[in-house]
């Protein structure tokens, strides 16, 4: 009686644990932070993202791409998260030129990348990079998370995070919100 107690406690802690994804697994994000959403698809129907119903969110394409943006406005910058993603009709290695590339924009921006992984996100290749800089008075950190849709698209979840309260905590928020993301 004791092994099958045992199997099944181990069996469920392990399905508990694998839903989560490797990009909320290297930031520790444990929780769920929102739970009323709206679900918002971008103008062109190639993706959709839940936000919160509070926050404000504006949409924006042209013939490369289509975006959409959103922030909580109701709370002071260094308190609150602001999310772009765009849906980017390009093709994407995510190489050492990729990488390379990356790292010069964000130095022309005076960001340092402080941590960057490459790893899959619903089976799909997928890359991130936090960077950590200044802008004006505030400290802010950066989180690109890029995402290969298909052979002639993918798509780039941008993160910023102003302040150096609850940091990980607001990154957290934004991927969650960034795990639900639905190709269309």
């Amino acid at each position: 009686m004791k092994q099958i107690l045992c199997f099944f406690l181990i069996s469920l802690l392990l399905f508990s644990c694998s839903g989560k994804t490797q990009i909320s697994k290297d930031f520790d994000c444990s929780r769920d932070f929102f739970s009323s959403t709206e679900k918002i698809t971008d103008m062109k129907k190639l993706f959709s993202v839940e936000f919160p119903k509070k926050w404000k969110t504006n949409l924006y394409f042209d013939s490369g791409q289509s975006s959409i943006y959103g922030a909580d406005t109701t709370k002071q910058l260094t308190k609150s998260v602001l999310l772009d993603v765009s849906f980017i009709q390009q093709s994407v290695f995510f190489d050492d030129n990729f990488k390379l590339n990356l790292e010069r924009e964000k130095l022309s921006e005076s960001l340092i990348r402080i941590k960057s992984k490459n790893q899959n996100f619903n089976k799909r290749e997928s890359y991130y990079a936090l960077s950590i800089g200044k802008k004006g008075n505030y400290k802010y950190q950066v989180l690109d998370y890029f995402i290969k849709v298909n052979n002639q698209s993918f798509l780039h979840a941008k993160t910023q995070v102003y302040g150096d309260s609850l940091v990980n905590e607001r990154l957290c928020e934004a991927i969650q919100l960034i795990e639900k993301i639905k190709f269309q």
